[in-house]
């Protein structure tokens, strides 16, 4: 009967397993990128995914296309860089946001997202003095499905 009211106390309180359980719902999976070594904007957006607490290995080379295409990145997405998480690909300036629902919905048949072009105001393109685009991330299939999965404006999810 003690333990009951312990824990039912400790849960009112929000302190059951509150050490353990917050890093266990924070940790994300192993983000890995493909890009080119002097892509200022690629880097802007790994910081961006590092910062919303994304382990990242952080692959320099001198072309993501054979990564491109063996994620099966459609070609009419592309942006500049390439990337995979648990199993999704994902393609140019992608909010953790839109990473982190992905993570938590997977939807049925999505391969990965992907943010096409270089939209100013997206995370790693944010250019000071001028106005941040809005623009969608599209969720793609393993054809030619597309859809729009989230819309920003910069940063921030509309």
């Amino acid at each position: 009967m003690r333990r009951r009211l312990l824990l039912a106390a400790l849960a009112a309180t929000g302190s059951a397993g509150g050490a353990s359980a917050q890093p266990e719902q924070s940790a994300q999976p192993l983000l890995q990128v493909w890009r080119d070594p002097s892509c200022g904007c690629c880097t802007g957006w790994v910081d961006h995914m590092r910062a919303a607490g994304f382990h990242v290995e952080d692959n320099l080379v001198a072309s993501p296309a054979p990564v491109r295409r063996m994620l099966g990145i459609p070609p009419d997405l592309l942006s500049c860089h390439a990337a995979t998480v648990d199993g999704y690909a994902l393609e140019g300036h992608v909010p953790a946001q839109a990473v982190r629902r992905l993570l938590a919905e997977r939807p049925a048949g999505v391969r990965g997202l992907a943010v096409p072009a270089m939209p100013t105001g997206s995370p790693g393109m944010e250019v000071p003095g001028e106005p941040d685009d809005t623009y969608d991330v599209v969720a793609f299939d393993g054809g030619d499905g597309r859809r729009v999965f989230m819309r920003f404006r910069g940063g921030r999810a509309v």
